[in-house]
């Protein structure tokens, strides 16, 4: 059983979380063309959800419902011309900030909560490498699509 204690105060916290993020993810020279090529409205909007609806997606949404938003997501990204580094770099920090506050509130104190806690952060883990494998599907697609619309081209070229 997961911590809802602990959810809770991430959602009740996304904004000043999403804000966090975004400050580190500037702060970062591995995520610079994500963040050139994102709007950064959108990328405030994707932060804030992640935290914002995790109980949902951790609790309610089945994994086929995951992987058709996040490999859309890749494909967007890939099409915007997102590095798959520079992604992964940007998810593999969300989820190091959302553990660093989850240590400096001291959630892990209460010896009583500590199965609940161990579930989520498990969960929150599995979570956000489905999200990294989704993604790299989108990417594998992107390039699929944009290699299958080349190669007509190409060949009544020369036809």
């Amino acid at each position: 059983m997961y911590s809802f204690k602990l959810i809770r105060l991430i959602e009740a916290r996304a904004d000043h979380l999403s804000e966090g993020l975004i400050h580190r993810l500037k702060k970062s020279d591995r995520c610079s063309e994500l963040l050139q090529r994102v709007p950064s409205d959108e990328l405030r909007r994707r932060c804030y959800e992640i935290y914002r609806d995790l109980s949902d997606w951790l609790l309610h949404k089945t994994e086929s419902e995951l992987e058709e938003r996040v490999v859309a997501l890749g494909m967007k990204r890939a099409t915007q011309g997102v590095p798959y580094t520079d992604f992964l770099w940007a998810v593999t920090t969300t989820k190091e900030y959302l553990w660093e506050f989850m240590l400096a509130e001291g959630l892990f104190e209460e010896p009583i909560d500590l199965f609940g806690e161990i579930d989520l952060l498990y969960s929150m883990d599995r979570f956000f490498n489905r999200i990294l494998y989704f993604v790299a599907i989108g990417y594998e697609r992107a390039r699929q699509a944009e290699h299958e619309h080349a190669t007509p081209q190409y060949a009544s070229a020369h036809a």
